[in-house]
Formats: C-alpha cells, sequence, structure tokens
C-alpha cells in the first residue's frame, strides 16, 4: 500500500468532514437561541422576538440543508477509503452512528418542516414543540457523533478477536473516558459559535443603521450569551486538557511542544517546532506553566515526546500550532465578551461602532476555532485510528494514488462551487433582515396559545 494513498485519503477525509462540521455547528448553536425567542414570544406577547425567530429560523434552516448534503459522503469514506477501520470496528461504531440517524436525524427532519413551514397550520404549543424537538435533535446528534469519536480516543467496553472489535459494555462504549468531557466542550463552543454569529450580523446591521431596535435585541442577548459561554468554555477546557493528559499523554506533549519527559516543564507560548532535531526553535516560553496547568504544580514532572519511539508520534507542527490557534481565539472572544459587559454597563453597548466592528470581524472566529481544535484532536492522536489498538495505516483501504487524488479534486471542486453559494444566500438572507411585520396567521397562533 502506497503511504501516499493513505495520506491523500487522510486529507480528503479532513476536508470532507473539516467542511462539513461548519454547518452542525451553526444549527447546533442557533437551535437553542430559536427556542429562547419563541418562548419569549409566547411569554410577553412582544412580535420582535417572533421577527428575529422567523429571520433566523431561515438561516438555520439553510444551514441544516448544507449539514445533510455534506454529512451524506462521510458514510460512503468509511467504505472506500477505510474498509479495513470499518471492518474492524462495525460492531461497535455502527450502533452509534445509526443511533444518530434514528435519534438526531429523523427527529430534526420530522420537525423542521413544522418549525419552517407550520405558521397558521398548527397551534402555538405545537409550534413550539416542533422547535424544542429539532433542538433536541441537534444535541442528540452531537451525543452519538462524539460519543463514537471519543471511543475511538480512549475505547473501552470492548473484547478483540481476530482484529474485530465487540462490544462488551455499552454503557462503557458510550460513556468512555473522554466523552463527557469532549461532549460538553463541543456543546459550549457550538453555543459560543453561534452566539457570536448572532452578534456579528446584528452588528453588521446596527451599522447599516436599519432595523435598530430589532438589531439591538438580539445583539443583546447575543452577548450576554457570549460572555456565559466564552467563561464556561474556558474552564471546561481547563478540565478537557487534564483529562487528554491523563488518557493521551502524547497528544498534550505535542500540544505543548514538549520533547523530553521533565519536571516544572514550561509553557511553550510560540516556538517553530523542528521534529528531525526535537528540539523547539525561537522559543518563548513561560516557566513552570505546563507543569502548573497540568499538574497543578509548579515541579509536576509532564510526559514528552520522547516517552515514545518518534514513529508513534505526531505530527507536532501540526497539532501546535491548531491547539494555539483554537486557545487563542477562545481567549479573544472571551476578551470581546468581557469589553461587550462593561459596555453595557456603561449604556454604550450599541452606539460604539469600533466595537460593533470587532464583532462583524469576530462572528466567523468560533468556526475557526472548532475546525482548529478538531485538527489538534484528530492529528495529535496519530498514528492511531483507535488509540493504542489500530493504527491509521491499518486502517486505509489499498487503493491507487490516482484513485484517491481524482476523487479528492472532485471534491475540492464540489465544495469551492458549495461554500460561495451557501455564503451568497447567507448574505441575501442577512441584508434583507427580519420582516417589518408579522403575517395575521403567525399573530393568531399567539392568540389562541395556552398562556393566554
Amino acid at each position: 500500500m502506497e503511504l501516499d494513498a493513505i495520506l491523500l485519503s487522510r486529507l480528503q477525509f479532513a476536508f470532507t468532514l473539516g467542511f462539513h462540521i461548519l454547518f452542525p455547528t451553526l444549527t447546533l448553536g442557533l437551535a437553542p437561541f430559536l427556542v429562547l425567542l419563541e418562548v419569549l414570544w409566547l411569554r410577553t406577547g412582544a412580535e420582535i422576538y417572533m421577527r428575529l425567530y422567523r429571520f433566523w429560523a431561515k438561516l438555520f434552516g439553510l444551514a441544516f440543508g448544507m449539514g445533510v448534503v455534506t454529512g451524506v459522503v462521510l458514510s460512503f469514506e468509511f467504505g472506500t477509503n477505510f474498509a479495513p477501520f470499518s471492518q474492524a470496528t462495525g460492531n461497535v461504531l455502527g450502533p452509534l452512528l445509526a443511533y444518530e440517524v434514528l435519534m438526531a436525524f429523523f427527529l430534526e427532519a420530522g420537525f423542521l418542516p413544522v418549525m419552517l413551514l407550520g405558521w397558521g397550520r398548527v397551534g402555538a404549543r405545537l409550534h413550539l414543540f416542533a422547535t424544542c424537538m429539532v433542538a433536541l435533535g441537534t444535541v442528540l446528534s452531537a451525543f452519538w457523533i462524539l460519543a463514537a469519536n471519543s471511543w475511538m480516543h480512549t475505547p473501552t467496553g470492548f473484547t478483540l478477536k481476530a482484529g474485530i472489535f465487540f462490544p462488551a459494555d455499552w454503557w462503557q462504549v458510550v460513556f468512555n473516558p473522554s466523552f463527557p468531557y469532549r461532549l460538553a466542550h463541543m456543546l459550549t463552543a457550538a453555543l459560543l459559535t453561534g452566539a457570536f454569529v448572532v452578534a456579528g450580523v446584528s452588528a453588521w446591521r446596527l451599522l447599516q443603521r436599519e432595523q435598530e431596535e430589532t438589531s439591538r435585541r438580539a445583539f443583546s442577548l447575543a452577548m450576554g450569551a457570549a460572555a456565559l459561554f466564552s467563561a464556561g468554555q474556558i474552564a471546561l477546557g481547563d478540565l478537557h486538557g487534564l483529562q487528554v493528559q491523563r488518557d493521551q499523554p502524547m497528544k498534550v506533549a505535542a500540544m505543548e511542544a514538549l520533547w523530553q519527559t521533565r519536571p516544572a516543564a514550561p509553557l511553550v507560548v510560540f516556538a517553530l517546532p523542528d521534529m528531525d532535531a526535537e528540539v523547539n526553535r525561537y522559543a518563548l516560553e513561560i516557566p513552570y506553566a505546563t507543569s502548573l496547568i497540568l499538574k497543578h504544580d509548579p515541579q509536576g514532572v509532564v510526559l514528552g515526546l520522547d516517552h515514545v519511539a518518534a514513529e508513534e508520534r505526531p505530527h507536532v507542527p501540526t497539532v501546535f500550532f491548531a491547539f494555539r490557534l483554537m486557545v487563542g481565539i477562545g481567549f479573544l472572544l472571551f476578551a470581546v465578551a468581557m469589553v461587550g459587559l462593561v459596555l453595557r454597563w456603561r449604556g454604550a453597548l450599541y452606539s460604539r461602532r469600533w466595537f460593533l466592528r470587532l464583532c462583524v470581524a469576530c462572528s466567523p472566529l468560533g468556526l475557526v476555532a472548532v475546525i482548529a481544535g478538531w485538527v489538534a484532536t484528530e492529528t495529535g492522536r496519530q498514528p492511531w485510528v483507535v488509540q493504542g489498538m489500530m493504527t491509521t495505516v491499518e486502517a486505509a483501504t489499498p487503493l491507487a494514488v490516482d484513485t484517491v487524488a481524482f476523487s479528492l479534486t472532485l471534491y475540492l471542486l464540489l465544495y469551492a462551487v458549495l461554500l460561495p453559494v451557501f455564503l451568497y444566500f447567507f448574505a441575501r438572507l442577512v441584508a434583507h433582515g427580519p420582516e417589518q411585520k408579522l403575517p395575521e396567521q403567525v399573530r393568531a397562533m399567539r392568540r389562541t396559545a395556552w398562556y393566554r
């Protein structure tokens, strides 16, 4: 088997999955916002909330459709590019992925038409229920996908017979050691991403002086959520880091570019890791900081990359820089959210145009951080596809280089068309903005709500 073909298969899967993950992240972050808006409308009767709901529901539907289109190809790639992996792990991962379809996708697909098209056709209670079910579906989708992926990082609850994994304890399979941390981390990341997308769109409309009352209400809600979730993400990131240090120490060693096991390990703020020489060039370090963060002891011993053979180490520069990009964006978004709190306290949240421009610029950064974190997580696991049990080389289908290169080129061309199309329609919806007046059938729905 050509190693180049394996690399191309990995690049193809990374590209298609990385492109796909943008849209579930966005829908996962927006769904609770839609639930909140509909509840506020039903409770208060203020039409501004329903106008915002109908506006963001359109953007949600657009992202959901793109997620479906780009997600279909992933299941095929398991069979075409990683058939040995599918054969070996299918008994464990197959049911988890099936649960994602049966419990999450069908739930979302079943209630999404009611949510988007049920105006005047269903009552207020059923419509709110549909919105809640769609939101629940996004969470369940993340639950099962992350359960499957987390099992690959920290496999438990299985037996291995003739190279085939068999489930022995489904509770341990699903709730493997890394799963709770990764689920909480991803959910919070999606909510933070959604908050900044809403804030960025609302800030742009405020800068254009369009529908200021509606834009202010959405901007206020979004910045409040951003403050909450950015602080929570930092705390969850610390807990997750401790779990990774316990279960996958070489991933942490690559994230920190720590070549030797040592006490009082410094935090490398910046460097150019050299894998051949096993050194960090032009390093800027904070003494004792890595030991303090990971061991809660400035003299704590942290395992370095010398703990394993060179061929069992991940590609350090990729993991190192991707991790720093994720963390850097996380702290930047936290700082922006804190500035928002100060401006709110001073009564200047909507009047500082420099801050509105900053929020517009930050609106896509949550998605960038999600991709960077995913790259650090998955590359940091290499050379294993199932940690300590199966390597990526063993998992790949023996394909010709030309075959994989051809399919990768087709995906690149296809997605180069899909992304501009999505951005075009997204921009059109944003430019149009929320409707000025609710249709009568929507108003009638609240008049029949159980709150009245």
